[in-house]
């Protein structure tokens, strides 16, 4: 089931597969959503945008609720560059509130439809070791994203409390049917670890 904000700026999941290997679960995903010219405006001035990717495992319980196994976080950072009139993107391994937080990916592009594209598409992101996921349990997925207004100055959060022109979020609960993945080079499955952020909950 997909949840998404509603009106012009309506934000959808159009594409979800999540894969298993030796060393854990992967999540593809493709996020679709469009800038208002409000947000868009906010960037022009300077302001940086943070959009937040979350994905909880829970392991499903027969005597009780669900129990959350593991929670993947991931916030890219888009902010214009006015002298180079190019666009930054930097992709951080969690939550932007952890201090001391290096990017795992940063690229600038020529256009800001380029650097949407970006952050829309999630290629085999890493979001649980496969210890933390029993093959023979069943288990869901939550998974959510939004556009961080916590992160915006302190003027803003005020005034775009509410406001469609800033609602960008979309959530969407699967059970974890993760394909097996095939001709996956031995680096390629390493790599998106450096881009995950995992919290066990005990």
């Amino acid at each position: 089931m997909v949840f998404a904000g509603h009106g012009a700026w309506a934000t959808e999941i159009t594409q979800l597969k999540m894969e298993r290997s030796d060393e854990g679960v992967y999540l593809s995903a493709t996020v679709k959503f469009d800038l208002s010219p409000v947000v868009e405006d906010a960037l022009l001035k300077g302001i940086p945008m943070f959009f937040v990717a979350e994905a909880d495992i829970y392991r499903g319980r027969w005597y009780w609720y669900d129990k959350r196994v593991t929670t993947a976080t991931r916030t890219a950072r888009l902010a214009y560059q006015p002298l180079t009139r190019r666009w930054r993107l930097n992709v951080l391994p969690g939550a932007i509130s952890v201090t001391g937080l290096r990017a795992a990916f940063s690229q600038n592009y020529d256009t800001l439809d380029d650097a949407i594209a970006s952050i829309q598409r999630f290629s085999r992101w890493r979001i649980a070791d496969a210890s933390e996921v029993d093959a023979d349990v069943r288990h869901n997925v939550d998974f959510r994203f939004r556009l961080d207004l916590s992160q915006l100055p302190r003027p803003f959060q005020i005034g775009v409390a509410g406001q469609k022109d800033w609602a960008i979020a979309v959530e969407t609960n699967r059970e974890l049917v993760a394909e097996p993945i095939r001709d996956m080079p031995k680096d390629a499955a390493k790599e998106p670890a450096k881009e995950s952020a995992k919290e066990a909950v005990k």
